[in-house]
């Protein structure tokens, strides 16, 4: 029976035992389960189905304005230097769009999702989206103070 670490170390291996005896996880809200089980409860069944429906259901058009909005910051800063309200205008739009987006329809990245499940995957996901609007506004009021 594994009783420690060190008795591995002692044997010039370095094994670490409690990651060895990790339970399985839920996958919406990351408690302790048993390996037969995929969810803890029916609730987290439940929400992860929906979570998972609306992937589905919107997950195309997440596709289209994050490419459009990711796009857009880069080509505001690229027209910054030439017309400088136009530049600011459209970066400042792309983050503010792009943050509300973050925020209506969290969809982290699979490997989110892997690491830190579903339920704070998308708490993550929707405080980037918090974040991403802050700086569109940051931008934004760049624009007033730098052009009187």
């Amino acid at each position: 029976m594994l009783k420690s670490k060190n008795c591995y170390a002692k044997m010039g291996k370095d094994i670490d035992v409690e990651r060895l005896f990790k339970m399985k996880k839920c996958e919406y809200c990351a408690k302790e389960i048993s390996y037969f089980e995929q969810y803890c409860s029916d609730e987290c069944q439940e929400k992860a189905n929906k979570y998972y429906e609306m992937c589905e259901k919107y997950g195309k058009i997440f596709s289209v304005i994050n490419a459009i909005c990711v796009f857009g910051i880069p080509i505001g800063i690229f027209l910054f230097p030439f017309t400088k309200v136009i530049g600011t205008v459209i970066a400042s739009l792309s983050c503010v769009i792009l943050g509300i987006m973050l925020v209506l329809l969290p969809f982290p990245t699979e490997n989110m999702i892997s690491k830190q499940k579903i339920h704070k995957a998308t708490k993550l996901t929707r405080i980037i989206g918090v974040c991403v609007i802050g700086i569109g506004f940051l931008i934004f009021g760049f624009m007033f103070f730098y052009f009187k």
